[in-house]
């Protein structure tokens, strides 16, 4: 007899087979969850593209987009080695993220100013944070023993819960995408470090599931995690929760968590797996923790000054309106309507009974879903999950005039999308054709939120469109009010900045903003010449607005730097400077409060004093054109007139098209004798701006002395025609001999 027959009787023998070798199939499956995970990730981009994707046509909004792109040269200048540096060295718009910083940056190095390509970044960097959190989900949910030697239950319970995690994997990440709330985050480009803090969280979600699901402790994948934890700590601090959703994630999907009793069972486990206690568990993340601590010092000294500009509420009134936001926040998840860019803080209006409600329902909840934790455990761990990443923002520390913001909700609300998936197979399973009708749910959800959130984000596709709906969406909006004057003010529409700002001040009268913003639309407005006051009636009224800012916030520069300018106007030297030195004890680096410092006392003929505050100001903003142009000014008037073109071209070289800086150019080359170069200034001053008597005035005046008479006289007499009053021209034409009426 063979050995093989001897070993095995013909009942226990191993029969040939006639399907593929177990390799093959294992292949085949690997093959095909490839497929699979390719076209949901094709299929996540295009529904991001379909509902973010009309961004592409929006401008800059008026709201922080300044701080973030616009006005910061070391932004718009590009990435170089100094802008890095400055990036990681530097707070930037109240923030230390210096990967955002270095975001914003590269976008200014590949497109420019131009938005659309800033906000192509955002929707592209959106959709990778909904493919990668899809990604995290199918590693963190995947099937079989996610921890050698968790146990019998351990495994019963991986095998019950994790059965068919793709769809709801699917579910999650697609929810994610185009839910509403999402699009403030996206269409924003100032919310940058929403989406690319997003790209990161996701990415250590992922590889901590990776480390986690390892055979044994694994010290480069865990450093793995700790840098991405970081990196998406320099993109935005509110991921100093991710620790904790970790811990979280540690008892379900990965079921790490073991008895701190079953070594000393014996059970056979490895001793990787014997450490998984819930104390092992946390010193394992005390590295994280630590990463944690250090943004949050970080933040809260960037955040000083919005800290101390915020609304100062009691802890009582900050403790109830979190309580109502997280309920809040619910109720926009299942129904996204009415969204807004900011809703107000109802300070002294917080309603009692709303409190008492808000905290019953939060306590009912939290307390079901604990008694429910061992055989629905996902409730329990999506609703920490969002209870848990809110508390950087829900408020409890105030930061901000905003009561709530949709942008807050970007990764917290995972956690809900994740009850309510793994709670929605596991409430239909038990029903006839359950798959079938969850399919056809989530595709009429999914369908629903993408048309909602292409309606939502043309809401930002400019800032009147912005402000004008979010006064349309909430109820005494009194700083959309305000906002939406300042960019009235800007468009020249004074009238109605005005009664927007009147609007304002009937809801709340003590809105320093909104004084302060009411000043400058009734001087611009009286500039314009169709204000109904006459002149120093609009400028008294104007100055009574911004003392009234300071009087509600003495520390409230703009205001400090608008009622220097009026006094500068009105010739009151003295006080004008005393206050624009109050804006530089407020903000040190306050390049306008330098530059309008400097004009204040080239005003008073202290040349040396405006030389120092004009370079002061462009030491700040180096793109600085106007100081750049008002420095040439004052080294004239010192005779220095190689510092004064040198100024002259710096403030033509950042603003090709700044006539004046021309004009004052070719002034001091016709000084020194260089007539030729003189010319070409003058000839491209007047090319920008044609109805320039003064640049006549200057041509014709080099003119006459080069000897070109009949030119001259056709540019005085034009200077003349524009300024009918003026002397100089008219003196000039008579010694050319030119009749002039007296």
């Amino acid at each position: 007899m063979s050995f093989a027959r001897r070993a095995f009787p013909e009942s226990d023998r191993p029969k040939k087979t006639l399907g593929p070798h177990p390799t093959e199939r294992r292949t085949s499956r690997t093959h095909g969850g490839r497929v699979v995970t390719g076209i949901v990730s094709v299929f996540l981009a295009v529904i991001v593209w379909i509902a973010f994707g009309r961004a592409l046509n929006h401008g800059f909004v008026g709201y922080d987009d300044q701080n973030y792109v616009l006005r910061n040269p070391r932004v718009t200048n590009g990435l170089t080695l100094g802008s890095i540096q400055w990036a990681f060295t530097h707070v930037h718009a109240t923030n230390w993220h210096p990967l955002t910083t270095i975001s914003h940056m590269l976008d200014c190095q590949l497109y420019g100013l131009q938005p659309w390509g800033h906000h192509l970044t955002n929707i592209l960097l959106h959709a990778a944070a909904a493919i990668l959190l899809f990604f995290a989900l199918r590693e963190l949910t995947a099937s079989g023993d996610a921890v050698a030697g968790i146990g019998d239950a351990g495994r019963d319970q991986r095998s019950r819960l994790q059965r068919g995690s793709l769809w709801p994997s699917v579910f999650v990440a697609a929810v994610f995408a185009v839910h509403p709330l999402r699009v403030e985050s996206v269409a924003w480009v100032s919310e940058r470090k929403d989406v690319l803090s997003g790209v990161f969280f996701m990415l250590t979600l992922w590889a901590y599931a990776r480390y986690a699901r390892s055979d044994g402790p694994s010290l480069f994948r865990y450093l793995i995690v700790v840098v991405l934890f970081a990196l998406g700590l320099m993109c935005k601090p509110t991921l100093v929760t991710l620790p904790f959703v970790l811990l979280l994630l540690d008892y379900w999907p990965l079921g790490r968590v073991r008895p701190s009793s079953s070594s000393r069972r014996g059970e056979t486990a490895s001793a990787w797996s014997r450490r998984n206690t819930w104390s092992w568990l946390v010193i394992e993340k005390v590295p994280l923790f630590a990463l944690s601590a250090a943004s949050c010092i970080a933040t809260l000294l960037a955040q000083k000054q919005a800290l101390d500009l915020s609304i100062k509420a009691p802890l009582e009134e900050r403790l109830g309106n979190a309580l109502i936001s997280y309920v809040a926040y619910v109720g926009q998840m299942i129904w996204p309507a009415h969204l807004a860019v900011l809703y107000p803080y109802p300070e002294g209006n917080l309603e009692i009974p709303q409190v008492i409600l808000a905290l019953l329902l939060l306590l009912m909840i939290s307390v079901a879903f604990f008694l429910w934790r061992k055989k629905y455990p996902f409730l329990l761990i999506g609703w920490l999950w969002y209870l848990g990443m809110l508390i950087p923002m829900i408020g409890i520390i105030q930061v901000g005039s905003q009561v709530r913001a949709d942008r807050y909700t970007y990764l917290p609300q995972i956690g809900l999308y994740l009850l309510v998936a793994w709670g929605g197979m596991e409430l239909f399973q038990r029903w006839r054709r359950s798959r079938e009708i969850l399919a056809a749910a989530a595709v009429l959800v999914i369908m629903a939120l993408t048309t909602r959130s292409y309606l939502q984000t043309s809401y930002w596709r400019d800032t009147e469109t912005l402000w004008r709906h979010a006064i349309a969406s909430t109820s005494n909006n009194y700083i959309a009010h305000t906002n939406l004057a300042q960019n009235l003010t800007h468009s020249g529409r004074f009238t109605e900045a005005i009664a927007e700002c009147q609007e304002a001040l009937k809801i709340k009268p003590d809105f320093a903003a909104a004084h302060n913003n009411l000043g400058v639309a009734l001087l611009r407005n009286k500039q314009s010449g169709d204000g109904a006051l006459g002149h120093d009636g609009a400028v008294d009224e104007a100055i009574e607005h911004y003392r009234k800012a300071l009087q509600i916030n003495p520390d409230f520069t703009q205001a400090h730097k608008n009622l220097g300018i009026v006094f500068m106007r009105k010739g009151l030297m003295d006080e004008a400077i005393a206050q624009f030195q109050k804006t530089l004890e407020l903000e040190p680096n306050d390049a306008q409060a330098e530059f309008s410092l400097g004009s204040a006392f080239l005003q008073r003929r202290e040349v040396d004093e405006a030389i120092a505050h004009y370079q002061k100001a462009v030491e700040i903003r180096p793109d600085y054109a106007e100081a750049r142009n008002y420095l040439g000014n004052a080294f004239v008037g010192e005779g220095k007139y190689s510092e004064a073109i040198a100024n002259y071209a710096a403030a033509v070289r950042i603003r090709p098209n700044y006539s004046e800086a021309h004009h004052n150019m070719g002034c001091v080359l016709a000084t020194i004798g260089k007539n030729d170069e003189a010319l070409d200034q003058f000839n491209e001053a007047l090319r920008l701006n044609g109805n320039d008597a003064q640049a006549h005035f200057a041509l014709g005046s080099l003119l006459a002395r080069m000897g070109h008479r009949e030119e001259a006289v056709a540019h005085l007499t034009e200077a003349l025609r524009l300024k009918p009053d003026y002397e100089y021209a008219k003196q000039q034409l008579r010694e050319l001999g030119v009749p002039v009426p007296q």
